[in-house]
């Protein structure tokens, strides 16, 4: 299967999410900061002393890396705090109109939190994760996430959900199926699906396929990322969702963690510029696979 080398003394960085464990290993290791930042425009290179301005980009397809980083904290927030129980539900929130106002966006998913709140408010707190899908058309979806901590499983009826939202269209999905919530999620965000319609736009570019709903489905890599705003907040969360602890350890210890189950998921990324080269590897333990 592999093709992963990792030598069992090499340092490894895990993030543990219930019942996913991902392991990433660079081939070489940078282990002191080389900047420090001043302030929101510029930061010292510590190396030469020099200070410089951050780069701002006009949208998030110039700054893939800054994106990339951004859906990567998002996943691991997303399996840390959802692992597919019966009180947990995926909420899509669509506009009957093309709403493109992206204050409107976030003052409309504000209050229809408050308002789902209010209306659970003598059975169950609730947690949630709330994430922002551009459509090509220019209108946005609303991606929510909620866990209903004080029930062991809910059923929300689509009309009583669409008055609550009361902009539109809803689509509530159950996560019980689910075992990587997080990779589920991102299967809309920043990838889009390869159709017809679109399919020249995928020469020359990757193409992946995902398993989406038990139903497979090829998807452009970072199809979506032009249409997001630069200095957008792609999601919020509510104060009870947490993110994982991260921990660095030599590879041979993470038998400790995974026991004897073997990797479901492996890349290798090879970062390759003008003066530096380094190779990142990605291993993931899904141990309701095992």
């Amino acid at each position: 299967m592999s093709d992963v080398i990792i030598g069992p003394d090499d340092y490894v960085t895990v993030t543990k999410m219930g019942h996913l464990v991902e392991v990433q290993h660079m081939e070489k290791r940078n282990d002191r900061n080389n900047i420090k930042k001043l302030n929101e425009d510029e930061y010292l290179v510590l190396e030469t002393g020099e200070i410089k301005e951050f780069d701002r980009t006009e949208n998030r397809s110039e700054g893939q890396n800054s994106l990339r980083q951004t859906f990567k904290k998002l996943r691991y927030l997303i399996n840390n705090n959802f692992k597919g129980l019966s009180n947990e539900l995926h909420m899509t929130l669509t506009y009957a109109d093309n709403m493109q106002d992206v204050k409107r966006l976030y003052d409309d998913v504000r209050k229809f939190i408050m308002r789902l709140k209010y209306t659970y408010r003598e059975q169950t707190s609730i947690d949630y994760i709330n994430v922002v899908e551009p459509q090509q058309r220019g209108a946005w979806h609303c991606h929510v996430l909620v866990r209903f901590n004080d029930l062991k499983t809910v059923y929300v009826e689509n009309s009583k959900l669409a008055k609550i939202w009361g902009h539109g269209f809803v689509n509530i999905r159950t996560l019980k199926n689910v075992d990587n919530i997080g990779a589920y999620l991102s299967a809309y965000l920043a990838d889009i699906e390869l159709t017809e319609e679109n399919g020249l736009d995928s020469i020359g570019r990757e193409v992946e396929e995902k398993n989406v709903n038990g139903e497979k489905k090829k998807f452009i890599k970072g199809g979506r990322l032009h249409m997001y705003p630069s200095g957008m907040n792609i999601y919020r969360k509510s104060r009870g969702c947490k993110y994982p602890d991260r921990k660095v350890i030599k590879y041979k210890d993470i038998k400790k963690i995974v026991g004897p189950a073997k990797p479901h998921y492996e890349k290798i990324k090879t970062i390759d510029t003008d003066d530096f080269t380094n190779k990142i590897t990605y291993l993931q333990y899904n141990m309701k696979r095992t």
